[in-house]
């Protein structure tokens, strides 16, 4: 989807990540609790990608499923500032204490939203989280949730 299109309605953020959860989950033993963690947290990262104020290029959105793992790639156009911030952000979650941090960042009003949402991930989803430069001007998240692993 061209960014021009989907950062023209904030909505458009909700509405992809509910029908995409609902057509990656229909095969789960529990679709509708699975389509729900999965459609809130791509959500998150879409909303991610929207404050990314990118009016050029395409958000592209890739599944994969192995086992009990889905996974998301989301590619985006980002500014260079942003991906450097992005990729400090990333690398702070290979750090112990994310629990502990979390709830210092949900605390703090001046934390930056996108440190948030990626702690939020990690910690409630059990996310792993890497990011990749896709190209001289974009970025892509790689996150892989265990989604059936929380649903037992």
């Amino acid at each position: 989807m061209e960014m021009a299109t989907f950062t023209a309605d904030w909505l458009h953020c909700d509405q992809l990540s509910n029908y995409v959860a609902r057509m990656v989950s229909h095969d789960r033993r529990d679709p509708l609790r699975h389509s729900n963690l999965l459609s809130s947290a791509l959500n998150e990262l879409l909303e991610m990608s929207f404050r990314s104020n990118a009016q050029e290029g395409e958000l592209i959105c890739v599944f994969y499923r192995h086992e009990q793992i889905e996974r998301i790639e989301l590619s985006f156009p980002c500014p260079s500032q942003q991906r450097r911030f992005y990729f400090e952000l990333v690398q702070g979650l290979k750090h112990s204490g994310q629990l502990a941090n979390y709830v210092e960042v949900i605390a703090d009003e001046t934390a930056p939203l996108e440190q948030a949402v990626l702690l939020g991930l990690a910690v409630n989803y059990d996310a792993d989280i890497e990011l990749r430069a896709s190209s001289a001007d974009a970025l892509t998240f790689v996150v892989d949730l265990p989604l059936e692993r929380l649903l037992h």
